[in-house]
């Protein structure tokens, strides 16, 4: 094809094969006129004439299918599964030769096929009369004769033979339909079958004579747009090959972190541009994510696998914080003890911990139906096995359940009598026979804080190799090659996990020799490689310091608990308890012994003889203060307080309301008579008093 030829783009793509590309194409009209945006597949496409488009890519998407009656149009999908049949041309063709020499491609893709004669031929002792079909089995080429076709002739009588009729041959000659059906895949991928008409096979449309073109989508690359562009190739626009006179074209290549990665080595270090930016709601929290904006330089260093482990902070008054941490962190680390919130975190521990101690925090109670022992604050517990045990209370069968438990070894302090006295022998003996064996039910509540026997200092890479993870650990040695250090401070950091991440090791041109990694597994960043210059003299690198600890966010962190804890197996939940009335009568003997009040609702549970005890229906109001010595029973007389108003003080002082009862019965009890035959005057007494405590209780409310 002449590259000063201007074609449809539909014809042009479907000329091309993708071994061919890149193919820089020119626009030279179409209704995509002078920057007009037109939406195509959720993506603006904004073709002007002149511009310049470099085709990357081409896909087969569907076919458009064109009557030639009506000039209708339509579209199928290249998976669509009908039949097709080619339609004969019908323009008459003047001899055998040209009849062969248009077919449109090589002679021997398009055989066999079948055609009739208008007039009646003679060949020889051979007659064939008009409309007698022959079929062009191959071409016979004969040195200094004429060239031979051979066809083949069916009868009348169903007799067939093999007839061989001269290239020159003349009269008028059309070509017969064909039997073959085909699918749109076949078509497409034939040149030949492509440039001819076809109907439908067995539809009720079976008349309509179409052209199938196919459409494909074209990945493209334009003149100073740094994306790529992908649109359908029956857009109504006018290209031009100038592959041959644009080979210099500047077309920017975008990439994303992950095809940076595929880059081979020889193209490190580079200066890439920053075509587009990192999405709104990261995954980092560093000092250098806002410097990674559109059309901002970075200096890509080299790639690699950079092994990290994820910490946190414990959760408390502050923002819970998390990091990335470098393996090549050169801080030392010290063991923190580890805390639970049950007995199924002490089981999982112990799964990674060889000779787990842990040490009892919170007292538990002991529920006996439940299986539940009593623990006290301070006893160590040293764990053993996981292992079954059956509880006293019985399911809705009145079978006894059994549920998996952590068997544990109770450990006791030895007695420090006579101990310099003792050999080890005796001091081993001891410690064995203060050993107690304890069931923990893995459903059981409890609060436990691990027993560490050992104060080492860890690097961090240690730490994986000796240690199962998670981990608690405390930081006791800053990174003396970071200016500041944000891991120190933290009372506990728990290391989440461990990963190995493909990384980029990258920096700013400003600051060449401060680097960072970019993580193309959880950063989304498209750059392109530039021509610039790298900012030191050639062959002559910037010893770098890379960024070991990065700050994370709490979406990061979800995320990675997500990778890492999706077939974790949950937590195991308590027995189920039999609420038969057999039981509930034992239980409500039980209560019973305590109260001998009767229940007014059956429908609400049975409480147990200590929430009896609690309950404010069973207080008993405690009884009243004995009088001072001294005092007889005779009852006093009436006799009326004064209350001066030096007594009213203008701010009410810390209990005031005691210290005015108290005086009130001092003096009741001082200067009055009791006299126990006068009902009357202890009621007169009691009214007094009561006036009085009112009064008092009034101004010391108003102050």
């Amino acid at each position: 094809m002449a590259s000063n030829i201007a074609l449809p783009l539909q014809e042009f793509i479907a000329s091309l094969e993708n071994n061919s590309l890149p193919k820089i194409l020119q626009v030279c009209s179409g209704v995509y006129f002078q920057g007009s945006i037109y939406e195509i597949s959720g993506s603006e496409v904004c073709f002007s004439t002149g511009d310049l488009v470099k085709v990357i890519g081409i896909e087969l998407q569907s076919v458009c299918c064109e009557d030639v009656t009506n000039n209708e149009k339509f579209e199928l999908p290249i998976t669509h599964t009908g039949l097709f049949k080619v339609v004969p041309e019908q323009m008459p063709y003047t001899s055998v030769e040209e009849m062969l020499s248009l077919r449109p491609v090589g002679l021997d893709d398009s055989l066999p096929f079948t055609f009739t004669s208008h007039s009646k031929m003679t060949f020889g002792s051979l007659t064939l009369g008009a409309g007698k079909a022959l079929t062009v089995l191959s071409i016979e080429k004969r040195e200094g004769e004429e060239d031979m076709v051979r066809c083949h002739v069916k009868g009348q009588t169903e007799a067939s033979a093999k007839v061989c009729i001269p290239l020159s041959s003349r009269g008028e000659f059309f070509e017969c339909e064909s039997e073959e059906c085909y699918t749109l895949m076949e078509i497409m991928t034939s040149p030949f079958l492509r440039s001819r008409r076809f109907r439908f096979v067995k539809t009720t449309k079976c008349e309509r004579v179409l052209v199938l073109s196919p459409v494909y989508q074209v990945q493209a690359i334009m003149n100073m747009r740094k994306n790529v562009l992908r649109f359908p190739s029956s857009l109504e626009v006018d290209v031009v090959d100038v592959t041959d006179t644009c080979k210099d074209a500047n077309f920017v290549t975008p990439l994303n972190l992950t095809e940076v990665l595929s880059q081979p080595d020889e193209s490190f270090p580079v200066v890439a541009e920053i075509l587009e930016e990192p999405e709104s709601r990261s995954f980092f929290k560093c000092a250098w994510l806002p410097g990674l904006v559109k059309s901002t330089n970075l200096i890509l260093h080299k790639k690699g696998t950079t092994p990290m482990v994820l910490m946190s902070s414990l959760k408390g008054r502050k923002t819970q914080q998390y990091f990335l941490v470098s393996q090549q962190y050169s801080g030392r680390f010290r063991r923190r003890p580890r805390e639970f919130n049950s007995v199924y975190e002490v089981y999982v521990a112990s799964t990674q911990t060889q000779s787990l101690t842990v040490s009892v925090t919170r007292n538990c109670e002991e529920v006996e139906e439940e299986g539940l022992p009593s623990l006290s604050v301070g006893e160590r517990l040293q764990i053993v096995n996981c292992t079954r045990m059956e509880l006293p209370c019985v399911n809705n069968q009145g079978e006894k359940q059994s549920v998996e438990a952590l068997l544990c070894h109770r450990l006791q302090e030895p007695d420090d009598e006579g101990e310099d006295e003792e050999d080890e022998e005796e001091e081993k003996d001891q410690r064995e026979e203060a050993k107690e064996e304890v069931l923990l039910p893995l459903y059981m509540q409890g609060h436990f804080v691990e027993v560490l026997g050992e104060n080492k200092k860890y690097k961090l890479c240690d730490l994986g190799k000796e240690f199962s993870l998670p981990l608690d650990v405390k930081v006791v040695s800053r990174d003396t090659e970071l200016e500041t250090d944000p891991l120190v401070g933290f009372s506990c950091l728990r290391i989440e996990g461990a990963m190995l991440e493909p990384s980029i090791q990258a920096s700013f041109p400003d600051k060449p020799d401060r680097c960072f990694h970019l993580l193309p597994q959880w950063l989304s960043l498209s750059v392109s490689f530039t021509k610039d210059a790298l900012p030191w003299p050639q062959d002559q690198f910037p010893k770098c310091f890379t960024e070991k600890v990065s700050e994370m966010t709490d979406t990061f962190f979800y995320e990675f608990r997500k990778k890492g804890n999706s077939d974790e197996a949950p937590p195991p939940r308590p027995p189920k308890r039999d609420m038969s009335s057999s039981n509930l009568v034992k239980n409500k003997s039980k209560s019973t012994k305590k109260s001998s009040k009767p229940k007014k609702n059956k429908d609400k549970s049975v409480p147990t003889e200590k929430l009896n005890d609690l309950t404010l229906n069973h207080k008993k109001r405690p009884p009243a203060p004995l009088p001072p010595d001294g005092v007889n029973d005779e009852p006093p007389p009436l006799v009326p307080r004064k209350c001066s108003s030096a007594d009213i003080t203008s701010k009410a002082q810390p209990n005031t309301y005691v210290k005015i009862n108290q005086a009130i019965k001092r003096d009741l009890l001082r200067d009055v008579a009791a006299d126990v035959d006068s009902d009357h005057d202890y009621e007169t007494v009691d009214e007094t008093l009561v006036a009085v405590v009112k009064n008092a209780q009034e101004n010391v409310m108003f102050y």
